[in-house]
């Protein structure tokens, strides 16, 4: 491979490392406080929404045969992000427990912005390094959720979510008219129990105990655990504090982004325990440039459930034919998802055009829209 390809590799690759803006802004707010505490949020929301607007849709695919050695500079990204993210929070936790400069509205809304960072960024890389076979980038992964807390993201959903999406068994398929406040408990509430589960039976199958040392569920814990005892070395309570205070902010962040992917779509009941297969229109899809390159492709989430192996560069979008499209990228779908009047105004109608087109002949919508199980169609 000549120098002139790898380079041009580079370049190719570059726009998907929009997230490490996030880094300076990060110090800046922490070394200056004041109004630069919010230039993380509004750098996440506000600019990568105004870039979506300005460069507008990337409609192009592409070769999904690319062998892995071609995504070096894009597969990079993934793999450096756990120690930045990981510098960037012990870090900031170092110093605003070691300085006085910061009153302790700056710091509450520092630590949110670091939220932002490990939720928008950390957990959408980890995502995509949990769907490798790589080992290495695996660990990366469960680096990157126990350092949020959430380990237990990764059985949830590559276990639970991708064989359940769009059925009454998957908590985080949103709900037909289901506000988003009422949908993030439901989820915090749920979804530790449904990994928990879902590891049980692979142990059962396995003629394994719970207590085997092959269930993740204690490598989760211990990395958790020495998470939180990190943060409190280095910080006391109050570092302890803005640890769980960042992590919060980070599956808030997560949940948010999920609530979003399957709202209101669902899979046809065919019967006897049967759904449908899992197709592009069971997710919705985001062309919408900047936000795919901040995000690593996650908006083209129509194919990520259609083929989970692909990794994101080779990921494709799909035309409005082929699977349900939102009318704004992720920062901004987002922040309408917080205020639920102004979501079911703008994707209530949406939803029910989708039934419209796929399902017309589906008379009766109820179990579906409160999470049960329907009758197949044509059942008297």
């Amino acid at each position: 491979m000549t120098s002139a390809d790898q380079i041009s590799r580079l370049r190719s690759a570059l726009p998907f490392w929009l997230s490490l803006g996030m880094i300076p802004l990060a110090l800046l707010g922490a070394l200056h406080g004041g109004w630069t505490v919010v230039l993380l949020p509004l750098y996440g929301w506000l600019s990568v929404t105004v870039l979506d607007s300005i460069l507008g849709l990337n409609l192009e695919n592409p070769d999904t045969e690319t062998p892995d050695e071609r995504l070096f500079w894009y597969r990079f990204i993934t793999i450096i992000w756990f120690p930045i993210q990981f510098v960037t929070i012990y870090g900031m936790i170092w110093w605003v427990t070691h300085t006085d400069h910061l009153t302790a509205l700056e710091t509450i809304v520092l630590f949110f912005g670091v939220g932002v960072i490990s939720g928008t960024i950390g957990i959408v890389y980890s995502h995509e390094l949990l769907h490798q076979k790589n080992k290495l980038e695996r660990w990366l992964g469960d680096l990157l959720l126990a350092s949020v807390l959430y380990s237990h993201f990764r059985t949830e959903h590559l276990l639970v979510h991708h064989r359940y999406v769009g059925t009454p068994r998957d908590a985080v398929t949103a709900r037909y008219n289901e506000g988003f406040h009422r949908y993030f408990w439901r989820v915090l509430r749920e979804c530790p129990g449904s990994a928990w589960r879902a590891e049980l039976q692979m142990l059962g199958r396995a003629k394994r105990s719970p207590w085997h040392p092959t269930n993740p569920f204690w490598r989760y814990a211990v990395l958790q655990l020495a998470a939180l005892a990190l943060a409190y070395g280095v910080g006391g309570w109050i570092g302890l504090g803005l640890f769980v205070w960042q992590a919060f902010i980070a599956v808030w962040q997560l949940e948010l982004t999920n609530y979003i992917e399957h709202y209101g779509l669902t899979r046809e009941y065919l019967g006897e325990g049967r759904y449908e297969h899992v197709l592009p229109r069971h997710s919705w899809n985001a062309a919408h440039k900047a936000s795919n390159w901040l995000l690593i492709n996650l908006q083209r989430h129509s194919d990520h459930h259609f083929k989970p192996e692909r990794r994101f560069p080779l990921l494709q979008t799909y035309s409005e034919d082929e699977a349900p499209q939102l009318p704004f990228g992720y920062p901004a779908m987002t922040t309408l998802a917080m205020i639920p009047p102004l979501w079911r105004r703008r994707m209530n109608p949406r939803v029910r055009a989708w039934r419209r087109k796929y399902y017309p002949g589906i008379a009766d919508w109820t179990p579906y829209n409160r999470g049960e199980t329907p009758a197949p169609r044509g059942a008297s």
